[in-house]
């Protein structure tokens, strides 16, 4: 499990709402935290309204505030400032895997934001496009309880052979956490088709519905078999397939559930292209009030 949690913090309050978790992590799996600020080139004068970190001393004087203050007695903790200043702030986060060898990078999912956001994507955003390690994302203003903080983890599959880390990983979780798992599978309706699906769903509509009935029928076959695993293993589990747009669909399973967790394998453009091709990551990323778990899978093929 997760032994080595990275934790980008750019000095404002909104970022730390990602040190709150980390340190519940932390204590839950034994992990060391390393508190990291990187010095952006030509950083705006404010991030999230407060007063921008731009020199070493000073971020290092905060971190180390900020660990005294958010970090307990008995969890193990690192400070880092890259000094070097860096244009690239989510490529530098990633290159630093490599100098601290974390698991998973624990951040919060708000940017700078304006107007550069809208052409880079956030931070967040880049990490998980650059890096391959897990990324637990925390929406601002997320709540955190400490004690049970993740009960049930809710994990989107695709049905696709080998793209089961999200699994893999929330059954770890549910080793430390004592969480519930409930598996999600989402076919589209051909409303929802999109780029070739969508053209063939127009051309031949009664053929893409049958196809979409018999994707439905192989989901609910798919996630049986993983039921059987899970409760063989002791695990509190269930199961269901939905139909409609997929991140409206997670979403909407999420709040019914009242999940505390996402756990999503994200992987580039292989397998069940009517589900992925439209970008659910970004998407769910950007909506998502609840934390969300990201696993790189192997692509295949």
């Amino acid at each position: 499990m997760f032994k080595n949690l990275l934790v980008p913090l750019d000095g404002s309050p909104i970022s730390e709402t990602a040190l709150s978790y980390a340190v519940y992590l932390a204590e839950k799996l034994g992990a060391t935290l390393t508190l990291i600020h990187i010095i952006e080139a030509d950083a705006p004068k404010e991030v999230h309204k407060q007063r921008h970190l731009t020199l070493p001393d000073e971020a290092l004087a905060y971190l180390e505030e900020t660990a005294r203050v958010f970090v307990p007695p008995g969890v193990t903790y690192t400070v880092h400032v890259h000094t070097e200043e860096v244009r690239h702030v989510a490529r530098s986060i990633v290159d630093h895997v490599g100098e601290f060898s974390p698991d998973l990078i624990v951040m919060c999912t708000h940017g700078h934001g304006g107007p550069r956001d809208w052409i880079l994507g956030s931070i967040a955003q880049q990490v998980i496009s650059f890096g391959k390690t897990p990324v637990l994302l925390i929406p601002p203003g997320c709540t955190q309880k400490m004690e049970g903080e993740f009960c049930q983890a809710l994990v989107p599959m695709d049905g696709v052979a080998g793209h089961d880390q999200g699994l893999d990983t929330a059954l770890e979780f549910a080793q430390f956490c004592d969480i519930s798992i409930h598996l999600l599978m989402v076919i589209p309706n051909p409303a929802n088709l999109k780029g070739e699906e969508a053209a063939t769903g127009r051309m031949l509509p009664g053929a893409t519905a049958v196809m979409l009935e018999m994707a439905e029928q192989s989901g609910k076959e798919y996630l049986a078999r993983h039921l059987i695993r899970l409760r063989e293993l002791k695990v509190r589990t269930a199961a269901e397939v939905a139909r409609g747009d997929p991140v409206a669909a997670i979403l909407s399973t999420a709040r019914r559930l009242d999940s505390d967790i996402i756990i999503l394998g994200t992987h580039g453009k292989t397998g069940m292209d009517a589900f992925w091709s439209g970008s659910v990551t970004p998407r769910l990323s950007g909506q998502s009030p609840i934390p969300l778990l990201l696993v790189s899978v192997k692509e295949t093929g």
